[in-house]
């Protein structure tokens, strides 16, 4: 088999005799490793789109110049045909990223229902194997506005989730989950991708899939961006994709900046860094006990305190922390309703109103003894957000 030289296929015989032999050799159970090795090779040779180097898809852009689009077309299309009906049924058989390049072909060239629904179904058994790029296949509908086959990809998920083979795996799923937030932010900046099409995709894997939240956030910032005009509504239908708990650091500081985002969501990634800030807290108040300081002029203490008295003094600064997260959620939705009612006067033409006006007094928790009130001065939500996230650590009471 290694021995054979590649014939030039330029008649449909030819194709018929490559089509034959490879059916005789299946036929005759050779291991599905040889022929797929055969297929992925031989196919790649005749078919230069099913190629994974870019230099020989251009030749074939170039050969199909040479000859009528429809003759070309015709030929590609019975060859693709032919080649899914000699595929091994083995699955992982054939590498997921050349089953990918034959659908993008299968749907260019528009080949029967039958034969691309089995495409799919093989693409769908491996998904967790596939690139980026082999996934953003063109949408070659003449009805769709659209400049991916979006919908595919979305069948391919849905497919992928409901295997039962996707339970058992999470590595799996955890590697579908960053290929969809990667496609997500990549399709997201097309002006005519909808709104129930983006939520449809993100929501297709289960929560778990997702061991962080940080790609999708990404995809919801891009189509934000590409989709100015979204309401209020819609926006929030978005920003519901996300759980806040599991973004990173970085991108909870880069959302709580975002000013396309709304104060709810914002709000919610507040809350989220403060109960992680309380967690952090409370672990490192329990370190923090059972160490003592020791060296150059600094005072030993007398006593070590009790684990009772440790316990009381962390419940107090969690206590106080909680507060303090109770007044800034406060502070948020008092600054929301205010800022509803002066885009709504600006809107019924009011006079045009200035951020200044949005300045708050908040309290804040001095020494023990009392608590003043302090102007924060805030004039933008970029400020207001920026000032609210980097919160402050309260001062812990010493005992003596």
């Amino acid at each position: 088999m290694q021995n054979m030289e590649l014939p030039e296929f330029i008649t449909s015989s030819d194709m018929d005799y490559f089509i034959n032999t490879l059916s005789d050799i299946k036929v005759k159970e050779a291991k599905p490793d040889l022929i797929a090795s055969t297929i992925t090779h031989y196919a790649s040779k005749w078919l230069p789109e099913l190629a994974e180097d870019e230099g020989d898809r251009a030749v074939a852009r170039y050969e199909d110049s040479q000859e009528s689009v429809t003759a070309s077309w015709t030929k590609k299309r019975f060859f693709v045909q032919a080649l899914v009906g000699i595929l091994p049924p083995e699955k992982d058989s054939i590498p997921c990223n050349f089953l990918l390049r034959l659908l993008r072909v299968a749907n260019m060239v528009h080949v029967g229902p039958s034969y691309r629904a089995e495409l799919e179904k093989r693409v769908s058994w491996q998904l967790d194997q596939a690139s980026l790029k082999e996934l953003m296949i063109p949408s070659f509908s003449h009805t769709s506005t659209a400049l991916l086959d979006f919908e595919l990809v979305l069948r391919l998920v849905k497919r992928f989730a409901s295997m039962e083979d996707v339970a058992r795996s999470g590595a799996a799923v955890m590697k579908v989950a960053k290929l969809v937030d990667s496609y997500l932010a990549e399709a997201a900046v097309d002006s005519h991708l909808s709104l129930s099409d983006f939520v449809d995709l993100a929501s297709a894997l289960p929560s778990h899939a997702r061991s962080s939240d940080d790609g999708l956030y990404r995809a919801i910032d891009t189509y934000l961006k590409a989709h100015p005009s979204l309401s209020k509504q819609e926006r929030k239908t978005l920003c519901s994709l996300i759980d806040s708990r599991k973004l990173s650091q970085e991108a909870s500081l880069h959302a709580a900046q975002n000013e396309r985002l709304p104060v709810r969501a914002v709000i919610q990634v507040l809350l989220s860094e403060q109960t992680k800030l309380i967690k952090h807290v409370d672990w490192s108040g329990s370190l923090s006990g059972a160490r003592s300081p020791a060296g150059v002029g600094l005072e030993v203490p007398g006593r070590c305190f009790s684990k009772r008295e440790t316990s009381t003094v962390q419940q107090m600064e969690i206590k106080r922390l909680k507060e303090d997260v109770l007044r800034l959620q406060s502070q948020c939705m008092a600054m929301e309703r205010q800022i509803e009612k002066l885009v709504e006067r600006k809107r019924s033409g009011g006079s045009y109103f200035s951020w200044k006006k949005l300045g708050f007094k908040a309290n804040r928790v001095g020494e023990v003894g009392g608590e003043n009130e302090v102007g924060l001065g805030l004039k933008s939500p970029l400020e207001i957000k920026t000032r609210l996230l980097r919160g402050r650590n309260p001062r812990r009471k010493s005992m003596s």
